[in-house]
């Protein structure tokens, strides 16, 4: 445990780890926090703007 002040509201607080304290996080999820979301993403296609060498397109 350590004793800081809190970055946030300035207050002195003993925490495990140096962030916010306490009050504040909670403060912070209740205006902030969102619900979590799926993202769809399109699926990868390479581009095509590599020539083949003459190795590869001889016959």
């Amino acid at each position: 445990m350590q004793t800081y002040a809190c970055p946030r509201c300035g207050t002195d607080v003993t925490e495990a780890w140096y962030g916010p304290c306490g009050p504040c996080r909670t403060q912070l999820r209740a205006t902030q926090g969102l619900e979590a979301r799926e993202v769809v993403q399109a699926d990868y296609v390479p581009k095509m703007n590599v020539t083949p060498n003459a190795v590869a397109t001889k016959d």
